[in-house]
């Protein structure tokens, strides 16, 4: 009882410091963006009255709807890239010894000891005309001359998947984790064959893993506006740039925040979607 007691101090303290957090550093400031949204541009105070919907409807600027699309594909691309990468991974990582799996888990996420921006300039000296791949692969003869690897969409795919490969990873590792292979030895018992199995058992069971991984890759990977500036050059802007330039150079704060939040519904949906997909794998497995 005097135990119980005691504890209610750390635990009101503990809430109190949790819905501070979340209220100043996470709802203010979403509020503020879309309070900028509505309103109007104005040079000289960057936003002002009256209210309106006129950086929405700019968004359906076919210029500005050429970046949005595009910057879908390339998420989009590099999320595929991820997912066929990490998902083998991730089931080959839940296969191996448990002492494996430390390190290989720790080395999977060294690279976060690194600033992701000197890792992108690092991968830059990579790719680059007289960079090390060109060098190699011109010292071994596989070209004659400098191949242009820099400064293309190939390149911002690249360095995207680079970093968010461990995003997509390590929620499939978790899934393939809670994996029962008493299931899968169920559906060899009833005469599923391998594919069989993986289509029917493996895939469903491991798609809330999927969606998360998704949702952590499609949507950073839309906003990462220093790749593209240092590895894909002024033809391959994601959304990210749009809302940096918006903000930063064109000083339009409210068409800036409108596209922040088009980023952010999108989010709400693809966390709509794997808590449905849990909930439903939940029904049925009762």
């Amino acid at each position: 009882m005097m135990q119980s007691i005691r504890q209610q101090p750390f635990r009101a303290a503990v809430l109190v410091l949790v819905w501070g957090w979340l209220l100043f550093l996470v709802l203010t400031p979403n509020m503020l963006v879309v309070g900028a949204s509505v309103m109007t541009r104005d040079p000289a105070n960057f936003i002002s009255l009256p209210l309106n919907l006129d950086a929405y409807r700019q968004l359906f600027n076919p210029l500005y709807l050429e970046v949005f699309l595009h910057s879908l594909y390339m998420a989009a691309m590099t999320t595929l890239v991820c997912l066929l990468i990490g998902y083998p991974f991730a089931w080959a990582l839940s296969r191996v010894e448990k002492r494996r799996q430390i390190l290989l888990i720790f080395l999977l996420i060294i690279p976060f000891w690194t600033n992701s921006l000197v890792r992108t300039y690092a991968l830059k000296l990579i790719l680059a005309t007289n960079g090390l791949l060109n060098s190699a692969l011109m010292s071994l003869g596989i070209i004659d001359e400098p191949a242009q690897l820099l400064y293309t969409e190939g390149a911002v795919i690249v360095g995207l998947v680079y970093l968010l490969l461990p995003f997509m990873i390590l929620p499939l590792y978790s899934v393939f984790e809670d994996l029962r292979q008493d299931v899968l030895l169920a559906s060899h018992d009833l005469g599923a064959g391998r594919f069989a199995t993986f289509k029917n058992v493996i895939v469903p069971l491991t798609l809330p893993g999927v969606l998360a991984g998704v949702m952590l890759v499609l949507l950073p990977a839309m906003g990462l506006f220093f790749v593209p500036d240092i590895l894909g050059g002024s033809r391959n802007l994601l959304v990210g740039n749009v809302i940096k330039n918006q903000f930063l150079d064109a000083r339009n704060w409210p068409f800036g925040a409108a596209a922040s939040i088009v980023l952010t519904l999108t989010m709400a949906l693809l966390m709509f979607a794997h808590r449905l997909s849990k909930r439903r794998l939940g029904e049925e497995g009762a």
